[in-house]
């Protein structure tokens, strides 16, 4: 079985590639108004891959009013078998300054074994890998299968509480994979089993009820984003570690990378300082981090000799596993007004919060993971956490708590540059994702 698996696999991988290729090829930025229209032809294209592949029922879902489309698939489980349902998403993120890229973002470009463009990775990877997986079984998995390709995953599934109440019955299944993480290194395959959460706060601070001459009243008369740079330093202590109260840590896994591969994977310029204490890991998968993820006052090119009136931030939390991420966001936002330096009028508006997620990676569709992953890659599964939040698996776990989580890569590893210029997929940890997916779907037949 597994020599017929990695054969078909080999043989379907010229076309996966190219349906790759050309959904990386479609801008499906879910945060941009402008892209709505290449939102809506990625999920046309996702459906018709799935589809050409053999699928009895496809279905694009848009029924959520102001959400972005998502793509159903499913495939009914013979008579005593299990339902694995398999999670990717076809939004991307913005690419940001283009002249940064080595090559254009959306045109998918080979270099030294790696697939460069957006989405790549993340997470269209995802899809190709799901539909490598089932053309290897000839469209008729040894069990049933759910595909759901979500359409906003990268501005927080702001829809998913209805969506999962709306599709309850549709998507239950016993076993859930995710081709939504990363390796470590490439060559390792990994499970993902926890997953910091999100929440996020904007501040905006008043000093002034105009603009006034920063000779004649500045001294006395404080300014805006003085004030404001002043509340975001007490974000963190010296080391850098977060000084908000309330906020919870968790148990590290052991391993994680070395601060040298660290450094290189992050770009870090040299002599720059890590932030916080503790291992890596702790640092990146057991406790909370605080970003300021923007910041409106006057730019530098328009700058007068002029007191800021106003000036406004968002500040954004990754929150660790155990911790609840809506009494998070409420912990941030009083931090902000508490520390709201020398009287300023304070306001702060709560966005986003994404739970955290960890599981207790233990049981047969675990076992049978690890079986198939290891033997696709040649190289014993590990264990890690991550950084990254991904709002759909705590939902889904809550939502269907027997239900197996398994998170794993489709390819992407510490080089992918996720959310990043440049973001590309390994090639090689590409086609062993797709092997392992496909003799993971084996591996669960009861």
């Amino acid at each position: 079985m597994h020599h017929d698996l990695r054969q078909a696999v080999r043989r379907v991988l010229p076309a996966v590639r190219s349906d790759l290729e050309a959904l990386v090829r479609i801008p499906s930025i879910s945060a941009d108004a402008g892209s709505l229209d290449a939102v809506r032809r990625s999920a046309e294209i996702t459906a018709l891959l799935f589809r050409n592949t053999g699928s009895p029922q496809v279905d694009i879902l848009d029924d959520i009013e102001g959400g972005r489309p998502a793509v159903l698939v499913r495939y009914a489980a013979p008579p005593g078998q299990p339902t694995a349902l398999l999670y990717a998403h076809h939004d991307v993120q913005p690419a940001g300054d283009p002249t940064k890229w080595s090559s254009p973002p959306f045109q998918p470009t080979e270099r030294e074994g790696r697939l460069y463009g957006r989405g790549t990775a993340d997470d269209k990877a995802g899809i190709a890998a799901h539909l490598a997986a089932l053309r290897a079984h000839s469209g008729r998995p040894p069990i049933g299968v759910t595909v759901l390709v979500e359409g906003e995953e990268e501005i927080g599934s702001p829809n998913l509480g209805t969506f999962l109440t709306r599709h309850r019955d549709t998507l239950d299944a016993d076993v859930v994979v995710l081709a939504d993480a990363d390796n470590l290194t490439s060559g390792t395959p990994c499970l993902t089993t926890g997953l910091r959460g999100i929440a996020s706060c904007t501040v905006e601070l008043r000093a002034l009820e105009r603009g006034v001459h920063s000779g004649i009243y500045g001294g006395a008369a404080p300014d805006a984003l003085t004030a404001l740079c002043r509340l975001l330093a007490t974000l963190h202590d010296e080391q850098g570690n977060v000084t908000v109260e309330g906020l919870a840590t968790a148990t590290a896994l052991a391993g994680g990378p070395s601060e040298a591969g660290f450094r290189a994977e992050a770009g870090l310029l040299d002599g720059v300082h890590l932030l916080g204490s503790g291992s890596i890991a702790q640092r990146l998968w057991s406790r909370p981090a605080a970003t300021v993820l923007a910041i409106d006052a006057t730019p530098v090119d328009a700058a007068s000799n002029t007191l800021a009136p106003m000036a406004r931030a968002k500040v954004g939390l990754r929150l660790a596993p155990g911790d609840d991420a809506v009494a998070a966001r409420q912990a941030l936002a009083r931090h902000l007004r508490h520390h709201t330096p020398w009287g300023l009028h304070v306001t702060v508006t709560e966005g986003e919060a994404g739970q955290p997620f960890a599981v207790d990676a233990r049981g047969p569709a675990f076992d049978a993971a690890r079986r198939a992953y290891g033997r696709a890659y040649g190289s014993d599964v590990v264990d890690i956490g991550s950084g990254a939040s991904i709002p759909f698996i705590a939902a889904f776990a809550h939502a269907y708590p027997d239900a197996a989580i398994l998170i794993a890569s489709a390819g992407a590893d510490g080089d992918s540059r996720t959310h990043s210029v440049n973001e590309s997929l390994h090639l090689a940890d590409f086609e062993h994702a797709c092997l392992a997916e496909a003799l993971l779907l084996a591996e669960l037949r009861q």
